[in-house]
């Protein structure tokens, strides 16, 4: 009888929960234990496991997030590089550049309180030709944004042309550039971005 019970609450546990929570084996055990512990240990153990496995899932959801954050500012560049520059900068860019934009991305975040990050998006159309956009992080519900990233095209007479990797922030209006670093293209004239 206590085996089809058991059954029977896992079953509801994981349509209840749509299968985000899955029972672990202590709480069944705990919860059908025949030993003399007293019954306030057979009560707890059951929360205690469950407040483990929701905070644990709550991290990993968190860091799910970052991740696909992380993605997508990647991804945006890649598309602005297009199939001409991209192949041809791509691994200075994950080496030098990329890292400095996470970390000025997590720095911002850091300052931001818990209901703007939950309000952050991503731009998902960077601008060609050879304007500067690479993306914005805004805040969807306020419209406005927090980072703009760029990259910006340099001919230096005599030395060829230079990509120049840098951001504004909204918290000085957008005024200033922090260079996230460059990159040497050639003497040559690069092409236009999204080609």
């Amino acid at each position: 009888m206590k085996k089809s019970i058991q059954k029977l609450m896992v079953s509801l546990v994981a349509v209840v929960t749509l299968g985000i929570i899955t029972p672990s084996h202590a709480i069944w055990e705990s919860l059908f234990e025949t030993s003399t512990s007293s019954k306030s240990h057979i009560e707890k153990a059951p929360i205690t496991a469950f407040a483990e496995e929701s905070s644990t899932y709550d991290v990993q959801l968190q860091e799910e997030e970052e991740l696909d954050f992380r993605a997508l500012a990647k991804e945006q560049a890649l598309i602005k590089f297009g199939t001409k520059v991209g192949p041809k900068i791509e691994e200075d860019f994950d080496e030098v550049i990329f890292p400095q934009m996470e970390k000025a991305i997590d720095d911002t975040f850091a300052r931001l309180g818990n209901d703007q990050l939950r309000n952050v998006a991503i731009t998902e159309n960077p601008s060609g030709d050879y304007a500067e956009k690479i993306f914005n992080i805004y805040n969807r519900e306020t419209k406005e944004d927090l980072l703009r990233f760029h990259v910006r095209t340099e001919n230096r007479p005599f030395d060829g042309y230079y990509y120049n990797f840098h951001y504004h922030t909204y918290e000085d209006a957008f005024a200033s550039h922090y260079d996230l670093g460059e990159i040497y293209w050639s003497r040559n004239t690069p092409p236009k971005w999204l080609s």
